[in-house]
Order: C-alpha cells, then sequence, then structure tokens
C-alpha cells in the first residue's frame, strides 16, 4: 500500500526565463492524490530504472539525512533539489521547461523519497473569449501538459530512506560538449548499475551474437535465453548474466568463452536484482513470425520439448515447424 505524506510542485520555465519555487505543499485532494500514485505505481514497477548507490560526498545525501533527521524541513529539501536540477538544465543545449515534483511516501512499512522531472508538454487546450460579438470558444496551445495517469514522468529517482539504495531512470544531457546524465551524474551523485531490461537485452543480445558467430540457430538461441531466465528465476530474484552463458553454451566451451566476452565488454559484471513477477511474464511465451506472415505464440516451456513443437530442417533449404499433441483449436479474434 502507497501512502503519500507530502509532496511540493516547483517550475523551472526556461521559456519565460522564470522558475517558480512553491512555498507550499500540494494539496493533497482526491484528484492530486490519485494522479500521483498512478505514477508513483509505474516508477516503482519500471525495470527501465537503474539502480544506484551515493557516492560518500554526495551533497543530495547530505541534504536528505538533514531532512530525515530534523534539521531541514520539507520545502527546503525539495528546494534544493530543484535548484541543482536547474543549474544542470541551464548549462544544457537540450534546455526545456521542466516541473519538479517530489514526494515523502511510504510503501507499505517503508519509507522512501520520490523525485519526478516532467518535460513542459504541448498540447491542446480549449479557451473560452468574450467578444464584442458574443462567446467565441477557441482551441490553443498550451506548452506545460503534465502527463497523465496512463503516460510515464519523463525522469524519476526513488530512494529509500532507511538503506538509502536508490533507483533512476534519467537521460542524457550535452553541456559543453559532454554527455551528462544529470540524475546520478549531478543530483543525486551516485553509481549506475544495468536496468533489468538493459540487463534482459544486453544478455539475449550476446546469445545470438554468439549463436550468429557459430553457425546455430538464432531462434532457438533467444529461446533459451527466455528458458533460462525462467528457470532462474523459480528460486531467485538475481539473474546472474555470466552464470547465463556456462548454462546456455554448456556442451561449448569456446561459444561460453566469447559470451563472456560480450558480457564483461557491454559492462554487467555483477548479478542484476530483477522483478520476478514482472520478468516471469515476458519470458513465458516466445513469438515467432515466419517471412510467409504465419505467427506463432509458443509457451516457453514447450519450446525446446518435441514432443509438442519439432523444428525440421527440409532438403531444399526451408523450414518446417510441427505443432503436436493438440486436441483442440479455438479461433481467436
Amino acid at each position: 500500500m502507497i501512502v503519500i505524506h507530502r509532496a511540493i510542485l516547483h517550475i523551472l520555465d526556461f521559456n519565460s526565463g522564470m522558475t517558480v519555487y512553491s512555498d507550499a505543499e500540494l494539496d493533497l485532494s482526491n484528484s492530486i492524490e490519485t494522479f500521483l500514485l498512478k505514477h508513483i505505481e509505474k516508477a516503482l514497477a519500471s525495470q527501465e530504472a537503474k539502480p544506484g548507490v551515493f557516492y560518500g560526498d554526495s551533497a543530495f545525501k547530505a541534504s536528505l539525512e538533514g531532512y530525515l533527521g530534523g534539521e531541514t524541513d520539507f520545502v527546503a529539501f525539495s528546494k534544493e533539489a530543484a535548484r541543482t536540477l536547474e543549474e544542470a538544465y541551464t548549462h544544457s543545449e537540450e534546455m526545456t521547461s521542466v516541473d519538479i515534483i517530489l514526494c515523502d511516501i511510504r510503501v507499505d512499512e517503508v519509507r522512501k523519497i520520490v523525485l519526478f522531472k516532467s518535460d513542459s508538454h504541448i498540447g491542446y487546450v480549449h479557451q473560452v473569449n468574450q467578444t464584442e460579438d458574443g462567446i467565441r470558444n477557441e482551441i490553443i496551445n498550451h506548452f506545460s501538459i503534465l502527463p497523465n495517469p496512463g503516460q510515464r514522468m519523463d525522469e524519476f529517482a526513488i530512494v529509500d530512506a532507511d538503506s538509502q539504495r536508490i533507483s533512476f531512470v534519467g537521460k542524457r544531457y550535452t553541456m559543453d560538449g559532454n554527455s551528462i546524465c544529470v540524475f546520478p551524474e549531478i543530483l543525486l551523485e551516485c553509481s549506475q548499475a544495468p536496468s533489468q531490461k538493459e540487463a534482459m537485452k544486453g544478455m539475449a543480445k550476446a546469445v545470438a551474437k554468439v549463436a550468429e558467430a557459430y553457425g546455430q540457430d538464432e531462434v532457438a538461441a533467444a529461446a533459451a535465453v527466455k528458458s533460462y531466465i525462467a528457470e532462474r528465476l523459480e528460486s531467485s530474484d538475481e539473474l546472474d548474466l555470466q552464470e547465463a552463458g556456462k548454462q546456455i553454451f554448456r556442451d561449448h566451451p569456446s561459444m561460453q568463452a566469447d559470451y563472456e566476452a560480450q558480457i564483461q565488454e557491454a559492462g554487467f559484471h555483477e548479478p542484476v536484482h530483477m522483478d520476478r513477477e514482472a520478468t516471469l511474464k515476458k519470458v513465458c511465451k516466445h513469438k515467432l513470425k515466419t517471412d510467409t506472415g504465419i505467427e506463432l505464440t509458443i509457451p516457453t516451456d514447450y519450446f525446446d520439448n518435441t514432443e509438442y513443437v519439432e523444428f525440421n530442417n527440409n532438403e531444399d533449404g526451408t523450414l518446417s515447424i510441427t505443432i503436436k499433441h493438440i486436441s483442440n483449436i479455438v479461433n481467436r479474434t
């Protein structure tokens, strides 16, 4: 259960050259609370979020500890974070107006600090104008539309108050010719490890590359990746990309070595913590599309089981797929 104790909004309007820092917290009425809860739920469940750990001299860490220890109030703490972002974005070539929302929440019994950054999106709204001839309704551009609950915030950071573990989604910006990821490098001052999504994508890419180099079936290799992930997450919530190569290429030491080199080069040195339930949903099925336009969705558990699915290489160089032991077929529209 998520409970929002405090929330505040700061506006960094670089289009008009004016920033507006709030001196009061948001009124968490039903609509505002619902809006924030939806975005917090999305952020907590994001598989794109990278984990991080504060550096020892992190200014944000010191500011956070001051707030949690009662030395600084919520408004002052939030303004300090927003000013750090303002200073960074002012020097960015991709500078755009943004809204900053900072929340103090509890997820079950765990206290967390959540910071959202939303670019000012262009949207259309109606406007009522009173003219000499009466009322004229118009449609106008509005340049500060927040993402609706069905969309995602552009960037966010979540900090566990007790463990100080961080998860974040941040964009890179060009500053003085350098590519800088503002959230981890300037705001939080923390390390950044691969996200769950990056781990799965990196693992699949490395396996496919090694399989292609050794003339093996890339479709079977992709299925082997999903099978390994599903099997691994049945007993653990960590994905060890190094161990994956030993299992997928268990009969081919040279392929194991090449896979390990690929993983090391991609920067995957430690096991990656995974959202078990969400990941298992992604790997439970394997989708195929043939050059004839036929599409198949095969449960990962059945992919390597020739009692149910069999792949055969024909003499003319084509491939045949045989689906066995079917007792009933249902039309799906």
